[in-house]
Protein backbone atom coordinates (compact mmCIF):
# COMPACT_ATOMS: atom_id res chain seq x y z
CA UNK A 1 0.00 0.00 0.00
CA UNK A 2 1.37 3.42 -0.97
CA UNK A 3 1.89 6.44 1.47
CA UNK A 4 1.94 9.97 0.69
CA UNK A 5 5.04 11.78 1.25
CA UNK A 6 5.08 13.11 4.50
CA UNK A 7 5.14 16.95 4.66
CA UNK A 8 8.97 17.32 4.99
CA UNK A 9 9.23 15.33 2.01
CA UNK A 10 6.86 17.49 -0.04
CA UNK A 11 8.60 20.98 1.41
CA UNK A 12 12.09 19.50 0.39
CA UNK A 13 11.14 19.09 -3.10
CA UNK A 14 9.55 22.38 -3.22
CA UNK A 15 12.66 24.11 -2.00
CA UNK A 16 14.67 22.28 -4.59
CA UNK A 17 12.67 22.73 -7.59
CA UNK A 18 12.53 26.67 -6.67
CA UNK A 19 16.40 26.95 -5.73
CA UNK A 20 16.91 25.15 -9.24
CA UNK A 21 14.58 27.05 -11.11
CA UNK A 22 15.94 30.19 -9.17
CA UNK A 23 19.74 29.42 -9.48
CA UNK A 24 19.77 28.55 -13.19
CA UNK A 25 18.28 31.61 -13.99
CA UNK A 26 20.87 33.60 -11.83
CA UNK A 27 23.46 31.65 -13.68
CA UNK A 28 22.44 32.59 -17.12
CA UNK A 29 22.07 36.05 -16.12
CA UNK A 30 25.44 35.98 -14.89
CA UNK A 31 27.00 34.55 -17.73
CA UNK A 32 25.13 37.08 -19.90
CA UNK A 33 26.78 40.24 -19.34
CA UNK A 34 28.36 42.83 -16.95
CA UNK A 35 26.41 43.31 -13.36
CA UNK A 36 24.95 46.13 -11.74
CA UNK A 37 26.03 45.87 -8.01
CA UNK A 38 25.01 48.00 -4.83
CA UNK A 39 25.75 47.88 -1.37
CA UNK A 40 23.83 47.57 1.48
CA UNK A 41 25.15 47.01 5.26
CA UNK A 42 28.47 48.00 4.76
CA UNK A 43 30.52 49.01 1.67
CA UNK A 44 31.86 44.89 1.18
CA UNK A 45 28.01 43.60 1.74
CA UNK A 46 26.97 43.38 -2.32
CA UNK A 47 23.33 43.20 -3.90
CA UNK A 48 22.90 42.57 -7.68
CA UNK A 49 20.08 42.58 -10.13
CA UNK A 50 19.78 38.79 -9.81
CA UNK A 51 19.59 38.52 -5.87
CA UNK A 52 16.74 40.50 -6.16
CA UNK A 53 15.40 38.46 -8.93
CA UNK A 54 16.12 35.07 -7.75
CA UNK A 55 13.76 36.29 -4.70
CA UNK A 56 10.96 37.66 -6.28
CA UNK A 57 10.90 34.01 -8.36
CA UNK A 58 10.81 32.35 -5.30
CA UNK A 59 8.05 34.36 -3.56
CA UNK A 60 6.13 33.80 -6.60
CA UNK A 61 6.58 29.96 -6.29
CA UNK A 62 5.90 29.65 -2.91
CA UNK A 63 2.62 32.07 -3.37
CA UNK A 64 1.58 29.44 -5.84
CA UNK A 65 2.74 26.10 -4.20
CA UNK A 66 1.94 27.42 -0.89
CA UNK A 67 0.22 30.05 -0.26
CA UNK A 68 -0.37 30.39 3.50
CA UNK A 69 3.21 30.29 4.57
CA UNK A 70 4.93 33.32 5.96
CA UNK A 71 8.19 34.17 4.08
CA UNK A 72 11.62 35.87 5.30
CA UNK A 73 13.82 36.56 2.30
CA UNK A 74 17.26 38.49 2.37
CA UNK A 75 16.14 41.09 -0.11
CA UNK A 76 13.08 42.11 1.82
CA UNK A 77 10.40 39.39 1.46
CA UNK A 78 8.25 39.31 3.92
CA UNK A 79 5.07 37.48 4.62
CA UNK A 80 2.70 36.80 7.76
CA UNK A 81 1.12 33.36 6.80
CA UNK A 82 -1.53 31.20 8.42
CA UNK A 83 0.11 28.19 8.22
CA UNK A 84 3.10 26.79 10.95
CA UNK A 85 5.82 26.78 7.83
CA UNK A 86 8.16 30.04 7.71
CA UNK A 87 10.41 29.77 4.57
CA UNK A 88 13.75 31.20 4.82
CA UNK A 89 15.20 32.06 1.51
CA UNK A 90 18.32 33.51 0.72
CA UNK A 91 18.32 33.93 -3.29
CA UNK A 92 21.89 34.05 -3.56
CA UNK A 93 24.19 32.96 -0.98
CA UNK A 94 28.12 34.17 -1.62
CA UNK A 95 26.70 37.23 -3.82
CA UNK A 96 30.42 38.58 -3.75
CA UNK A 97 31.36 35.46 -5.58
CA UNK A 98 28.56 35.82 -7.73
CA UNK A 99 29.70 39.34 -8.70
CA UNK A 100 33.39 38.07 -9.45
CA UNK A 101 31.83 35.36 -11.63
CA UNK A 102 33.74 32.59 -8.59
CA UNK A 103 31.52 29.30 -8.46
CA UNK A 104 31.03 29.07 -4.74
CA UNK A 105 27.45 30.45 -4.56
CA UNK A 106 24.19 29.21 -3.83
CA UNK A 107 20.36 29.52 -3.84
CA UNK A 108 19.36 28.42 -0.52
CA UNK A 109 15.44 27.94 0.66
CA UNK A 110 14.39 26.54 4.39
CA UNK A 111 11.20 25.35 5.92
CA UNK A 112 11.24 25.90 9.70
CA UNK A 113 8.30 24.64 11.48
CA UNK A 114 7.26 24.87 15.04
CA UNK A 115 9.68 22.57 16.46
CA UNK A 116 12.79 24.05 14.25
CA UNK A 117 14.38 23.38 10.82
CA UNK A 118 12.31 21.71 8.68
CA UNK A 119 13.56 20.96 5.15
CA UNK A 120 15.55 22.70 3.06
CA UNK A 121 17.67 22.47 -0.12
CA UNK A 122 21.36 24.88 -0.75
CA UNK A 123 21.62 24.66 -5.18
CA UNK A 124 25.10 25.45 -6.06
CA UNK A 125 24.41 26.91 -10.40
CA UNK A 126 28.40 26.62 -11.32
CA UNK A 127 29.09 23.66 -10.31
CA UNK A 128 25.66 21.36 -10.79
CA UNK A 129 25.27 20.37 -6.82
CA UNK A 130 21.64 19.99 -5.52
CA UNK A 131 22.15 19.63 -1.60
CA UNK A 132 18.67 18.54 0.30
CA UNK A 133 17.41 17.44 3.10
CA UNK A 134 14.44 17.05 5.57
CA UNK A 135 14.13 15.90 9.26
CA UNK A 136 14.89 12.54 10.43
CA UNK A 137 14.69 12.03 6.34
CA UNK A 138 18.08 12.21 5.44
CA UNK A 139 20.74 14.20 3.00
CA UNK A 140 21.55 14.28 -0.29
CA UNK A 141 23.58 15.84 -2.91
CA UNK A 142 22.44 15.05 -6.09
CA UNK A 143 19.79 12.52 -4.95
CA UNK A 144 22.59 10.54 -3.54
CA UNK A 145 23.22 10.18 0.40
CA UNK A 146 26.03 11.96 2.11
CA UNK A 147 27.56 12.10 5.62
CA UNK A 148 29.79 13.91 7.36
CA UNK A 149 33.42 12.65 7.41
CA UNK A 150 34.49 10.07 10.13
CA UNK A 151 37.58 11.97 11.66
CA UNK A 152 38.50 12.15 15.48
CA UNK A 153 41.91 13.83 14.95
CA UNK A 154 41.86 17.77 15.13
CA UNK A 155 44.88 18.01 14.05
CA UNK A 156 43.60 16.48 10.62
CA UNK A 157 40.71 18.38 10.72
CA UNK A 158 39.63 20.99 6.96
CA UNK A 159 38.11 23.85 8.70
CA UNK A 160 36.27 26.55 6.95
CA UNK A 161 35.22 29.99 8.10
CA UNK A 162 33.47 33.66 6.97
CA UNK A 163 33.84 36.93 8.07
CA UNK A 164 31.54 38.93 9.09
CA UNK A 165 30.68 42.01 7.04
CA UNK A 166 30.98 43.89 9.83
CA UNK A 167 34.44 45.91 9.73
CA UNK A 168 34.68 46.35 13.19
CA UNK A 169 34.51 42.59 13.76
CA UNK A 170 36.77 41.50 11.57
CA UNK A 171 40.13 41.96 13.43
CA UNK A 172 38.96 40.13 16.30
CA UNK A 173 38.34 36.67 14.21
CA UNK A 174 41.16 37.38 11.75
CA UNK A 175 43.52 37.22 15.40
CA UNK A 176 41.39 34.13 16.38
CA UNK A 177 41.56 32.05 13.05
CA UNK A 178 45.62 32.77 13.10
CA UNK A 179 45.80 30.66 16.15
CA UNK A 180 43.49 28.25 15.05
CA UNK A 181 44.77 27.57 11.41
CA UNK A 182 48.06 26.64 13.43
CA UNK A 183 46.25 23.68 15.68
CA UNK A 184 44.42 22.01 12.04
CA UNK A 185 45.07 20.33 8.66
CA UNK A 186 44.33 23.44 7.31
CA UNK A 187 41.47 26.39 6.53
CA UNK A 188 39.30 27.46 3.80
CA UNK A 189 37.14 30.60 3.40
CA UNK A 190 35.06 29.88 0.25
CA UNK A 191 32.49 32.66 1.16
CA UNK A 192 28.87 31.06 1.29
CA UNK A 193 27.57 29.44 4.54
CA UNK A 194 25.06 27.56 2.83
CA UNK A 195 27.81 25.88 1.24
CA UNK A 196 30.02 26.09 3.74
CA UNK A 197 27.40 24.02 5.65
CA UNK A 198 26.66 21.35 2.99
CA UNK A 199 30.10 20.80 2.64
CA UNK A 200 30.61 19.84 6.27
CA UNK A 201 27.98 17.51 5.39
CA UNK A 202 29.39 15.89 2.50
CA UNK A 203 32.49 15.15 4.16
CA UNK A 204 34.37 17.75 2.26
CA UNK A 205 34.76 19.89 5.01
CA UNK A 206 35.43 18.58 9.18
CA UNK A 207 34.30 22.49 10.43
CA UNK A 208 32.67 25.28 9.70
CA UNK A 209 32.18 28.02 12.31
CA UNK A 210 31.34 31.81 11.51
CA UNK A 211 29.23 34.57 13.79
CA UNK A 212 27.07 37.11 12.57
CA UNK A 213 24.62 35.35 10.36
CA UNK A 214 21.44 35.79 9.80
CA UNK A 215 18.12 33.20 9.26
CA UNK A 216 18.59 32.57 5.36
CA UNK A 217 21.77 31.68 5.83
CA UNK A 218 21.90 28.86 8.21
CA UNK A 219 18.11 27.00 8.15
CA UNK A 220 18.58 24.92 5.06
CA UNK A 221 22.00 24.23 5.48
CA UNK A 222 21.64 22.98 9.11
CA UNK A 223 18.74 20.73 8.13
CA UNK A 224 21.43 19.20 5.48
CA UNK A 225 24.17 19.35 7.93
CA UNK A 226 22.68 17.60 10.39
CA UNK A 227 20.57 14.91 8.74
CA UNK A 228 24.52 14.42 7.27
CA UNK A 229 25.13 13.70 10.82
CA UNK A 230 26.86 17.11 11.67
CA UNK A 231 26.81 18.47 15.00
CA UNK A 232 25.65 22.14 14.71
CA UNK A 233 25.78 24.43 17.70
CA UNK A 234 27.11 28.11 19.01
CA UNK A 235 30.75 28.42 20.20
CA UNK A 236 30.20 26.69 23.60
CA UNK A 237 27.88 24.12 22.65
CA UNK A 238 24.59 25.66 23.53
CA UNK A 239 22.02 25.53 20.35
CA UNK A 240 22.95 27.54 17.44
CA UNK A 241 21.55 30.95 16.35
CA UNK A 242 22.70 32.51 13.57
CA UNK A 243 24.60 34.93 15.35
CA UNK A 244 27.16 31.85 16.04
CA UNK A 245 27.43 28.59 14.45
CA UNK A 246 29.91 25.78 14.73
CA UNK A 247 28.65 22.76 12.31
CA UNK A 248 31.34 19.79 12.48
CA UNK A 249 31.99 15.94 12.38
CA UNK A 250 31.12 15.06 15.85
CA UNK A 251 34.79 13.36 16.14
CA UNK A 252 36.09 17.31 16.73
CA UNK A 253 33.46 19.19 17.59
CA UNK A 254 34.17 19.33 21.36
CA UNK A 255 37.76 19.95 20.28
CA UNK A 256 37.21 22.28 18.28
CA UNK A 257 35.05 24.44 21.46
CA UNK A 258 37.91 23.93 23.31
CA UNK A 259 40.04 25.38 20.48
CA UNK A 260 37.70 28.61 19.67
CA UNK A 261 37.97 29.02 23.44
CA UNK A 262 41.45 29.55 23.94
CA UNK A 263 42.09 30.91 20.44
CA UNK A 264 40.19 34.58 21.77
CA UNK A 265 37.34 36.07 23.11
CA UNK A 266 34.12 35.50 21.17
CA UNK A 267 32.22 38.68 20.00
CA UNK A 268 28.73 37.97 20.22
Amino acid sequence: MSTSPSLGSQLRQIAESLAREAGDMALRGRKSGPLTATTKSSPIDMVTQFDKASEAMITEGLATLRPDDSIIGEEGAAKKGTSSITWHIDPIDGTTNFYFDLPMWAVSIGAVDEHGPLAGAVYVPALGEMFSGARSEGATMNEVPISVRANHDIADALVCTGYSYLISEREVHAKRVANIVMKVRDLRRFGAAAVDLCFVASGRLDVYFEEHLNSWDLIAGQVIATEAGAIITDYVGNPVTPSQVLASTPGVHADFIRLIAASGPGTS
